[in-house]
């Protein structure tokens, strides 16, 4: 097909008005969907095309493709108007782009360059976030709340190690987890663990009821069959003569 330019005089959908254009572009997979006036002029056109492929207007090429994909022309005269072309609604603009860019460039925005303010500079802004919280003591800078939760932390660990100094191995206990069923068994662990913080208390269960069998992230706590061992932290753990529970398992 030909291309298709301005001719001496208007062409269809020339005069005052918009009309609605797809636009996509040879350095992306997107379209955008806009109106655009067609008195513009194709350089002006271009102008505002760049704000939605990334497109230089001086490295455009313009097609045009009819509503049903047919290309209508070239859209290559910058001085002649939109609607001196034969666009209606419906119609699709397609940038090719000659800058030599890559595609998808303009999407990838981990390709641009980032500013990053030195931490010096930031605290010298008055009107920034950490100069408000500095100002009114909000959040960590809210030394008397940093010392309180400090020393409601420390209580805690300080309360936890000393229930879990109660628990004596090799004694049976009784877990009630929240919101889990009550379960009995033998305490095999007291202490530190590597695969998390504080207290904790290894029980083997009288049923396959645990997680594993008393090895966790590859270090061996204690002994027990897969699936009898648990850690469970010692507030939920009381010690007692607690007998194993018949279930019947051994009624035909």
């Amino acid at each position: 097909m030909t291309a298709a330019g301005p001719g001496p005089g208007p062409g269809p959908g020339a005069g005052p008005g918009a009309v609605s254009l797809a636009v996509s572009s040879s350095l992306n997979a997107f379209r955008a969907h806009k109106r655009y006036g067609t008195g513009l002029t194709i350089a002006e056109f271009k102008c505002k095309l760049e704000l939605v492929v990334g497109s230089p207007a001086s490295c455009m090429e313009l097609e045009l493709y009819g509503p049903a994909e047919e290309l209508l022309g070239r859209l290559d005269c910058d001085e002649a108007l939109l609607g001196s072309y034969p666009v209606t609604d419906g119609c699709r603009v397609h940038v090719i782009d000659r800058s030599g860019a890559r595609i998808g460039e303009y999407e990838d925005v981990s390709q641009v360059q980032k500013y990053e303010m030195p931490e010096s500079d930031y605290d010298k802004r008055p009107e920034s976030l950490r100069a408000f919280l500095k100002q009114r003591q909000w959040g960590r800078y809210d030394e008397a709340a940093a010392r309180r939760q400090a020393a409601e932390q420390e209580q805690r660990r300080a309360q936890e190690a000393a229930l879990a100094a109660a628990l004596p191995v090799g004694s049976r206990c009784q877990v009630q987890v929240p919101g889990q069923p009550c379960r009995r068994g033998t305490i095999m662990y007291v202490g530190l663990t590597d695969f998390k913080p504080g207290h904790w208390v290894g029980v083997r269960y009288d049923e396959p009821l645990g997680k594993h069998d008393g090895s966790v992230g590859g270090r061996r706590y204690f002994e027990c069959p897969p699936k009898y061992g648990a850690f469970v932290k010692p507030q939920s753990v009381t010690a007692g003569d607690f007998p194993e529970e018949d279930y019947g398992l051994d009624e035909l």
